[in-house]
Parts: structure tokens; C-alpha cells; sequence
């Protein structure tokens, strides 16, 4: 694995541990009983994003660290992905 695709492997990791991170504990202006004008009432009413990057970081730095491990001790390959190279070249054949 080269450096520039453990980078990629982290920041994949990172955007969707963002994802699933960011609805955690939140509380919307509706649950307050406080909605700004202009606005729907399922929106944030405070969202503490260094808490949720910093959260976020670990977490994907973590899983990052055992998949790039994995990665490069062989058990995993691209050749256990290429589906399409699987069967002899190209698409498989219907008969």
C-alpha cells in the first residue's frame, strides 16, 4: 500500500464516521421549544463540531490502523475485489 492510498483509506474512514457522528446527541430547535424564523425546526440548535471532529478523528484512526495492518500483512488484496478479472477475463458468460 502505497502512502497515498492509506491517506485515501483514512479520509474515506473519516467522512463516514463524520456521518454517522454528526446525529449523535443532537438536539434540534424543535426539542428546545426555540426555532429561528426562517428556519425548520428539525435544525441543530447547537452543534459542538470540535467535539464531534475530535471524536470523529479517533475513532477513524482506529479502525484505520487495524485496516491498513490488514492491508499490507496480504490477507486482504485487490485481486479479493476485481470481480470482473475473477472469471477469466471479463464478464462472466450466461448460457
Amino acid at each position: 500500500m502505497q502512502i497515498t492510498s492509506a491517506l485515501v483509506l483514512l479520509a474515506v474512514l473519516w467522512f463516514m464516521t463524520l456521518f454517522i457522528v454528526l446525529p449523535i446527541r443532537m438536539r434540534t430547535q424543535g426539542d428546545e421549544g426555540r426555532v429561528t424564523m426562517g428556519t425548520p425546526a428539525g435544525a441543530p440548535a447547537r452543534i459542538d463540531m470540535r467535539r464531534k471532529v475530535k471524536i470523529t478523528s479517533i475513532v477513524a484512526f482506529v479502525l484505520w490502523v487495524p485496516l491498513c495492518a490488514l492491508i499490507l500483512s496480504g490477507w486482504i488484496t485487490v485481486d479479493d475485489f476485481d470481480l470482473f478479472n475473477r472469471f477469466g477475463g471479463g464478464l462472466p458468460k450466461l448460457e
